[in-house]
């Protein structure tokens, strides 16, 4: 049965005050990047409300909207995912990634410890959702669930951004160690993990310029 409609409007806006506002919001997102350095100053829970909640207006593939954000600020769980976390990356730097992984990492300096995830204030989890149950027990498949996610965590970063907030894309893999420390069902699959907080008053990162817009932006053909 077709979802009931409802009026759509923008209100209207000059084109140059349309571009001044879009070139002022394109400045801001060119200061984000990604922290490694978090301080423990506290985050108020209303502050991570606000963010999930514009992350969960993020468009979907039939509307399933297939994602569950699971926010950790119990310093014991955080312990648990960092221990976890650091086994599997130890796995990986010594075992998966292939030299031109490791190679491609050289300008960021990460390695498998991971202090971040104990020191900032939240971890939040995004879970990837492939199915529902239904209330009469049917398997209701979800559409793009990977689409879908990838477009909430933008926008979850951006309000994160936005709130004067850092946070960093971690995905730590395989990730299958969030389901069980977390006890989330098997239909939930982890997708990313992303550390929430203030920067750390020393806090630095690598200066890493972006492509020129010409290489990324094509009109037409």
């Amino acid at each position: 049965m077709p979802a009931p409609m409802i009026p759509y409007r923008l209100p209207p806006i000059d084109p140059a005050v349309a571009r001044s506002e879009a070139a002022a919001f394109a400045r801001r997102m060119r200061e984000r990047r990604s922290c490694r350095y978090f301080s423990d100053r506290p985050v108020p829970r209303e502050l991570i409300v606000e963010m999930v909640r514009a992350a969960h207006a993020a468009p979907s593939g039939a509307n399933r909207q297939p994602w569950r954000f699971v926010a950790v600020d119990d310093p014991a769980i955080k312990r648990e995912i960092r221990i976890a976390a650091e086994a599997e990356e130890r796995e990986s730097y010594a075992h998966r990634m292939p030299p031109e992984w490791l190679e491609a990492l050289e300008p960021i300096g990460t390695d498998a410890n991971k202090p971040f995830l104990e020191i900032a204030p939240w971890l939040i989890v995004l879970f990837r959702i492939d199915f529902e149950i239904a209330a009469d027990g049917r398997r209701l498949k979800t559409y793009y669930p990977a689409e879908s996610c990838g477009i909430a965590a933008g926008m979850l970063l951006t309000a994160a951004h936005l709130a004067g907030l850092a946070t960093l894309t971690h995905t730590p893999s395989p990730m299958q160690f969030l389901r069980s420390i977390l006890n989330r069902p098997e239909n939930e699959r982890p997708y990313l993990l992303i550390p929430v907080g203030y920067p750390a008053d020393d806090c630095t990162v690598p200066d890493l310029p972006r492509k020129p817009l010409h290489d990324v932006l094509i009109f037409n053909r």
